[in-house]
């Protein structure tokens, strides 16, 4: 098991345009290999006293945190499918329609340590 994690400041009026964005893209993802999604839309994410989830997007009033992750068999599989994304014709037309602003996300790859429930 291999884990994408993100964490995106979306406009809290975009809120049915990214379910939208992330519907179309994980169903690509599915055809590359990708077992698992689950997009968390914010419902508490306190401010931090040195840092936290808004901090760490530079999230501009209005805008909401959604968490995600994506659950992949391995970094092999991971890393073969954005090698394919990235001339697959379903991907170019994914930023014509990102309801998010793209560079303040951030990405994170880990290999799992310990699990617990779904394995």
């Amino acid at each position: 098991m291999y884990i994408a994690g993100l964490v995106i400041p979306v406009p809290a009026e975009n809120r049915q345009a990214y379910l939208r964005w992330a519907e179309n893209s994980a169903a690509i993802l599915k055809d590359y290999g990708c077992l698992e999604i689950v997009e968390s839309w914010e419902d508490n994410v306190p401010d931090g006293a040195h840092t936290d989830f808004r901090r760490a997007v530079d999230a501009k009033p209005g805008e909401k945190i959604v968490f995600t992750w994506q659950v992949w068999p391995d970094k092999a599989t991971l890393d073969a499918a954005e090698a394919r994304m990235r001339t697959d014709p379903r991907m170019k037309a994914i930023p014509a329609y990102v309801p998010f602003d793209s560079k303040r996300l951030i990405l994170g790859c880990f290999a799992p340590i310990h699990t617990m429930g779904r394995t």
